[in-house]
């Protein structure tokens, strides 16, 4: 359990730089006086002048828009101390040290520092270490610029919420220690474009969250929160096993026009590329997807699946592709509830026809909501085997779910070995021993390099890599969780 911290007070900096360091996007804060290593308190966002220059001269364009928009905020009659700190470190910049030195590692301009020179006799820098109050205390505003400002009452606090955790808070330290410029500076830019369009872009939030866990600003973990937009796919299996009931005041005919249409939608979320030309309704193929592989498909929602429907499929789809080599190559799918009659598996079975529920297919669907891109329908057609399919199909999602576990696992392995060690990198030879030593997997050192590989993938991101002369020479290091799935 964490240690329980007692804090009387609070030091005030500029609300926009407070923001920064609860963000994590620096580490640094300059107090009006040296701060002694070890001490701690809270963090208080003071509504102050920002040495007398605009907030376009004082804060870098890649954080400009925060400080703009907190700014605009700190209009009231009480403020919200969110986050506490711990000084780390607390150094006196020497005048003839060049300011740009380190600038990159925070959100000050040049100019802003060499103002703040001008104003005092001398600059401090301090090395804070912040965490994250349970609750916000509201305290009142201090109108007068202070050092530190008492707390109405003394807090309680604990380091369970650190904004950055052990390892990635010491390599922020030893860069700024060192003046080590930043690694990713386009990639701050980026961000900041995207920070306008967070509010109302889902896609742009999400991005605008894995840019922050690429760049080390929060280990946070990133909390998959359920898309709105995504509602649909619990509705598939749903709308296939039709009743009576469930359908009171519908037709026959809207309720399997309902079944096509999130059949197509699914097929398409999946990957495939339907071809609306060939649309359903009265004398037509249900589905017909062109790429990345031919696949017709008839879907049947109610409470069972006809017996005419394989040879309603091998009729239509001929007519309809007006090309028999097209439909024989191509898979051949009905998706309906219920289990098939032994006629309807004979004919399958003679046509070459999967049959799936449409349990399955919402299974598929919600792997590949979870895990984007993590079903390859090319492995996913070796799995759909002729006549009733559904085990098979399960066999493909369990192993799906397996790879991603194993994966998990590895970024979990680079990440605790290189926080149980102190190294910034981790070899291949070392992450295979300290793999073997705690894991009833068996993998190859090669074999492990190559899924460290992908992980590091610039489209995956969940590692980076530093190449070296062969394949037993590249160093990994952590960038962000993926989540374990639940076998």
């Amino acid at each position: 359990m964490s240690e329980s911290v007692l804090i009387y007070n609070a030091l005030c900096l500029p609300a926009p730089d407070v923001e920064a360091l609860i963000q994590g996007r620096m580490i640094a804060a300059t107090p009006r006086k040296f701060i002694n290593p070890g001490q701690k308190f809270a963090l208080y966002p003071a509504n102050v002048s920002v040495n007398s220059l605009p907030p376009k001269r004082h804060y870098r364009s890649s954080f400009l828009p925060i400080a703009q928009q907190v700014m605009d905020n700190s209009d009231s009659e009480t403020v919200l101390i969110k986050a506490w700190a711990r000084c780390e470190r607390c150094e006196m910049l020497d005048a003839s040290e060049s300011l740009e030195s380190f600038l990159g590692l925070t959100v000050w301009t040049t100019e802003a520092l060499q103002q703040t020179r001008s104003q005092r006799p001398y600059i401090f820098l301090a090395y804070l270490r912040v965490y994250l109050l349970s609750q916000p205390l509201e305290v009142p505003v201090y109108t007068l610029e202070r050092h530190f400002v008492p707390l109405s009452q003394q807090l309680t606090v604990s380091q369970e919420n650190p904004v950055l955790g052990d390892r990635l808070f010491t390599i922020r330290k030893h860069q700024l220690e060192t003046r080590q410029p930043p690694l990713h500076p386009e990639l701050e830019e980026l961000q900041s474009a995207l920070a306008s369009l967070t509010i109302t872009n889902p896609a742009a939030k999400q991005l605008d969250q894995d840019i922050k866990a690429f760049l080390g600003w929060t280990t946070e973990e990133l909390i998959q929160q359920p898309d709105p937009d995504l509602a649909w796919i619990n509705n598939i299996a749903a709308l296939g096993d039709r009743s009576k009931e469930q359908d009171e005041g519908k037709s026959n005919y809207q309720a399997g026009t309902e079944f096509e249409n999130i059949v197509r939608k699914s097929l398409e979320f999946l990957g495939f590329t339907v071809d609306y030309f060939h649309k359903g309704g009265a004398g037509g193929v249900d589905v017909f997807c062109s790429q990345p592989y031919p696949l017709i498909g008839e879907c049947k929602a109610g409470k069972k699946i006809p017996n005419d429907t394989a040879v309603q499929l091998l009729n239509l789809g001929t007519l309809r592709l007006q090309s028999q080599e097209l439909f024989e190559q191509a898979t051949k799918l009905i998706i309906g509830p219920g289990e098939p009659t032994t006629q309807l598996k004979d004919a399958a079975k003679v046509h070459c026809m999967t049959i799936i529920n449409p349990e399955t297919l919402e299974k598929l669907v919600k792997l590949q909501s979870k895990y984007p891109n993590s079903v390859d329908l090319f492995k996913l057609k070796e799995y759909l085997k002729v006549g009733q399919s559904d085990q098979e199909v399960e066999k493909y999602i369990t192993k799906v779910n397996q790879d991603i576990k194993l994966r998990s696992q590895l970024v979990q392995l680079v990440k605790k070995y290189l926080e149980n060690t102190g190294f910034e990198r981790a070899s291949v030879d070392s992450l295979h021993g300290a793999f073997s030593a705690t894991s009833l997997n068996k993998l190859q050192p090669q074999e492990m390099h190559e899924i460290l590989i992908e992980l590091s993938s610039p489209l995956t991101g969940y590692l980076g890599r530093i190449k070296g002369e062969n394949w037993r020479r590249d160093r990994f290091y952590f960038l962000r969780d993926l989540p374990t799935p639940q076998i």
